[in-house]
């Protein structure tokens, strides 16, 4: 039976040879980019396995995804990832994989709105972390209290336009503070506190929350310290200075890859008059970082904060301060997610030496079900 389809056009003769020129710039770019990459692995500026690895971490894949994202940091595949990225958000307003646009001129953060594999297993067995840490420092007269930052895609929900928030997250961080405080850890939620200031209490194009949403909950975590009974130590008077409006680049924008355009052809950037927070008739306490300086005798603080970036963006810091009425230890890490800030404090030395009466642990409510990657390892 003969078939009675047409027999495929040949190509013209430059389309021929517009494909060959196609098929050896691809090859070639391939090869500069191996080649980029390469010289990265073999200089030993990429860790090949973490220092502490771990079964889950292995099968999760956490250790090829670290691995792939820094060799991402190679010159060819970073300039190529960036032409990418602006070529797409210019002509197509894509603002990649990590970050989403919501209402004009605000972005929110992927994570908040993803549905984590084994999300109540890993917010469980973060409350018993929490509650053991809580039991060990009890032991040693430390008080901890722990506060959960909302999601900026729950507070800010009216922002959010074409958006979905999944409707299985509206009840975690309720579930997940409710069960540390039957356990007898004291937990609180940040969400009520700032539910009612909307939009106003997160920054646009950044994943933090603005100096009136640091301000409100540090008063809220101010009013539970002392409705515990603790009296924050060496008392002190602060006062507040407004500077000038400034824009501040937003850390959403660096995470869509946007950040080297021109800030015209950026999403709408942001200006903001920040706080300056100090002591008054006195000059801030240098070394305030220093554990060793910060514990070592009575008239230093007795109030640590651990936590994450949440604790040092929009003087979430100084407004603590000025509502507790003295200077804090802060401790807290960028990036640190559930685990950075807490391991970076207890395994210093000097927490065992000279150790605080409280401790606030802020963590992002979007870290709750990720898996327990970084293991919380005790000094001993």
């Amino acid at each position: 039976m003969t078939s009675s389809s047409p027999a495929p056009a040949q190509p013209s003769e430059l389309t021929a040879r517009i494909s060959k020129v196609s098929g050896v710039v691809f090859v070639a770019f391939l090869a500069i980019g191996f080649a980029s990459c390469a010289w990265l692995l073999l200089s030993g500026n990429v860790e090949m396995l973490p220092p502490k690895l771990t079964r889950q971490a292995a099968l999760e894949g956490d250790v090829t995804h670290k691995i792939a994202k820094q060799l991402s940091k190679a010159a060819v595949p970073e300039l190529a990832a960036d032409l990418e990225r602006g070529a797409s958000w210019l002509v197509l307003h894509d603002t990649g994989p990590r970050v989403r646009s919501g209402c004009p001129g605000w972005l929110f953060l992927t994570n908040e709105m993803r549905i984590n594999r084994f999300a109540q297993a890993n917010a469980e067995t973060k409350s018993w972390v929490v509650r053991d840490i809580q039991q060990r420092l009890a032991k040693r007269g430390i008080t901890l209290l722990v506060a959960v930052v909302p999601d900026k895609s729950r507070i800010a929900s009216a922002q959010l336009c074409d958006l979905r928030r999944p409707a299985q997250l509206q009840d975690r961080v309720v579930t997940w503070v409710d069960g540390l405080n039957k356990a007898g850890v004291a937990a609180m939620d940040l969400a009520p506190t700032l539910q009612p200031l909307g939009a106003d209490a997160y920054l646009r194009t950044d994943t933090h929350w603005s100096e009136i949403g640091s301000a409100a909950a540090a008063k809220a975590v101010a009013r539970q310290v002392q409705a515990m009974g603790i009296s924050a130590t060496p008392q002190k008077n602060f006062e507040v200075k407004v500077q000038d409006p400034a824009r501040r680049p937003g850390d959403l924008v660096r995470l869509a890859g946007l950040e080297w355009l021109p800030v015209a052809w950026q999403p709408t950037p942001e200006t903001v008059a920040t706080s300056r927070i100090s002591e008054k008739a006195a000059e801030a306490q240098s070394g305030g970082d220093n554990l060793d300086d910060l514990f070592g005798d009575d008239n230093l603080p007795n109030v640590a904060l651990i936590g994450t970036s949440f604790s040092r963006n929009s003087n979430f810091l100084g407004f603590l301060q000025q509502a507790l009425g003295a200077p804090i230890g802060n401790f807290a890490k960028d990036g640190g997610e559930f685990s950075g800030g807490a391991n970076g404090y207890f395994n210093n030395p000097a927490f065992m030496q000279t150790p605080p009466k409280l401790i606030v642990w802020e963590i992002p409510e979007r870290d709750l079900q990720t898996p327990y990657g970084e293991v919380i390892d005790w000094a001993k």
